[in-house]
């Protein structure tokens, strides 16, 4: 039992808001690019991003494992990328800041999606069986990935030129 959950109940909660995470960030991704800050879906992806982190640290474990140091990891990007949106409004270097954080904390995301795939999905896991997945069609997937993030995190920093907001 895990928050007055069975297992299977919690996990499947887990999945949901980590899907919701991703979506939510690839469209908010899709926004810097516009330069529009997409202020409520922002929210819902900074906060399903959080959750997704905090609720991965709930399953039952007896010691630390890389699921771990990525959800730990996760949670710094996203602490500073929230100071950088709304501690400083995205001024000076806090926009680029701000980008780099809450898309690698995407990544991040997607990353361990990806591992959950190979690992759950009958067809994937076929293609690489080994715990946790290292086989080349793994590798490469896992690469390709890597590839678009950086070329959109780049891009998006480029990009993302949100206008001024005036504080009263």
């Amino acid at each position: 039992m895990v928050l007055g959950m069975s297992l299977a109940t919690f996990t499947l909660l887990h999945v949901i808001i980590s899907l919701v995470g991703i979506v939510s960030g690839l469209v908010v991704l899709y926004g810097l690019f516009g330069s529009n800050r997409m202020s409520g879906m922002t929210a819902i992806f900074l906060v399903t991003t959080i959750l997704t982190s905090v609720t991965g640290f709930l399953f039952p474990f007896t010691q630390l494992l890389p699921s771990h140091m990525v959800g730990i990891l996760s949670l710094v990007l996203l602490a500073v990328a929230c100071f950088a949106l709304y501690s400083k409004n995205l001024v000076g270097p806090w926009r680029w800041i701000y980008v780099l954080t809450a898309m690698v904390s995407l990544y991040l995301n997607v990353f361990v999606l990806v591992i959950q795939s190979f690992l759950k999905v009958g067809p994937l896991h076929a293609l690489a069986p080994s715990v946790p997945p290292s086989e080349p069609p793994f590798a490469i997937v896992q690469g390709v990935v890597l590839v678009l993030f950086v070329a959109a995190i780049v891009a998006a920093v480029r990009k993302f030129r949100p206008p001024a907001v005036i504080a009263f």
